[in-house]
């Protein structure tokens, strides 16, 4: 055997190691790109979106998980996909507790008697036959609860007045939903009777409570929970301050009553080259029950739906499956997300990427990934596709993959965060205030273009972005 030159030897190593690694790097052809332009400037003027929205919250209104609207929703789920033209429709089973609201009223009884607009909470307790009548504790964090010694709590009906403000990315739900889940668990702990908070929203004058779940798991443990409106804790508040003892009735007829067992609805748009692999998209089917559940989330699975529906309407299918998700009962605790999951750990690794919609209708602003360092390049051609119409990347910040898809990126699914504009979605969130009116069809259509867009070209990515089990723990995913 002839050996050759150390030094020729060496240069034909470190070709061959290039040539590896050029080709584990993933990148989006031209073609593509032109393509998801014109899916971008097509979206833009497409009504499709707005008419399914329109749809979901006219046809079926109200989607409480478990309620007599659940079945309702998910024929006309099945429904829907199929008159998009989707080839392949199908649901998968997801199993929750049951809980059910049946009425709620609350009152000062003392100092100043006067009615009080609540709403229970999901997993809330009822109260007894008769209703609850206690003294309120007043504390002004979640961190002074915990800190309470249980004395001062027992046999009493707890109140935190966190007031939430107005922000872009809404962060401050952040607190806001950590007082209404986990202060009504803690208040109980401590022998609390019951537990109310300020509304977890930012209408500071609306006399409408914001409904939502707490971080019960236990019945046998739970306690009568419910939220005031703003203006009805500003009242509370004020009483309070007098100095003199206060007394709160509360009735709530609410509780779980059993199991139940909905699903997930799915549609897809099969790939042509790689069917197996998918880019996975949604929102969740269910809502709260105050609403018709236009913001929250029928507006997200409508622009799933819209996106999907503008890939199957190319000349010819994408590379790979589109995947549409309408999840199951994602307001009491992520069941279909979780659900979901569970059934497709195994085969993480085709799942291309993902994201869900679950922040209302406002224009995403903002993209942010979470891919493996190979894919970067490519996600900067998606970014730039994605630019003209108002989105910027920040590749500082991890992709969380929305609220139900963040149990996929959890078990290792590449995933992306496209943040909306959400100054006032928290205005109308888990209210009777979510209706339709509040969508404006110009930003539901911006919605539709990023998913299109974005979901097109990573179907038709030479390579992937990076999915594998456990492939992103580091980013904290699905925390």
């Amino acid at each position: 055997m002839r050996h050759l030159p150390l030094t020729l030897l060496a240069a034909s190593l470190m070709l061959a190691t290039g040539i590896a690694s050029a080709a584990s790097i993933t990148t989006i052809p031209a073609a593509a790109v032109k393509t998801a332009e014109q899916l971008r400037n097509k979206a833009m003027h497409d009504d499709t979106g707005y008419r399914v929205v329109a749809s979901l919250t006219t046809e079926v209104g109200p989607r409480m998980a478990g309620s007599d609207a659940d079945p309702r929703a998910r024929a006309w789920a099945i429904a829907k996909f199929k008159a998009l033209g989707y080839d392949k429709v199908y649901t998968e089973a997801v199993t929750y507790p049951l809980w059910v609201r049946r009425s709620e009223h609350g009152a000062i009884v003392a100092p100043f008697p006067q009615s009080l607009v609540l709403t229970a909470l999901g997993y809330s307790a009822g109260t007894p036959k008769g209703g609850l009548t206690a003294q309120v504790v007043k504390f002004d964090s979640l961190a002074a609860l915990k800190a309470a010694d249980p004395a001062s709590v027992k046999g009493r009906i707890v109140y935190i007045g966190y007031r939430m403000q107005r922000h872009k990315d809404g962060h401050d739900y952040g607190m806001g939903s950590a007082v209404r889940t986990a202060g009504p668990v803690i208040a109980a702990s401590k022998g609390a009777a019951g537990y109310l908070l300020r509304s977890a929203g930012t209408d500071a004058n609306e006399r409408i409570a914001h409904t939502g779940v707490t971080g019960f798991t236990d019945p046998a443990k739970a306690i009568p929970a419910a939220a005031l409106s703003n203006p009805d804790a500003d009242q509370l508040e004020r009483v309070l301050a007098y100095g003199k003892p206060v007394v709160v009735k509360l009735d709530l007829d609410c509780g779980i009553v059993g199991e139940y067992t909905g699903a997930n609805v799915i549609g897809e748009i099969t790939g042509k080259k790689y069917p197996d692999q998918v880019v996975a998209i949604g929102g969740h089917l269910d809502s709260w029950d105050p609403g018709t559940g236009a913001i929250d989330d029928g507006a997200g699975v409508a622009i799933a739906m819209a996106a999907g529906k503008l890939i199957h309407d190319l000349p010819q299918r994408p590379d790979r499956t589109i995947r549409v998700i309408a999840f199951a009962n994602e307001e009491m605790g992520l069941w279909g997300g979780k659900a979901y999951a569970e059934k497709h750990a195994a085969d993480v690794g085709n799942f291309q990427l993902g994201t869900e919609s679950d922040f209302g209708s406002g224009p995403v602003w903002r993209m942010s990934a979470s891919v493996k360092p190979e894919a970067r390049d490519a996600i900067g051609q998606i970014a730039k596709v994605l630019a003209p119409i108002g989105v910027a990347y920040d590749a500082k910040l991890p992709g969380g993959g929305g609220s139900d898809l963040s149990q996929m990126h959890g078990k290792g699914m590449a995933a992306l965060s496209l943040t909306q504009d959400g100054t006032d979605y928290f205005d109308w969130h888990h209210t009777s205030n979510d209706t339709l009116d509040k969508i404006d069809p110009q930003q539901l259509a911006q919605n539709i273009a990023v998913y299109a867009a974005f979901s097109y070209m990573a179907a038709q990515a030479d390579g992937d972005f990076g999915s594998a089990p456990g492939a992103f723990a580091k980013d904290g995913a699905g925390e």
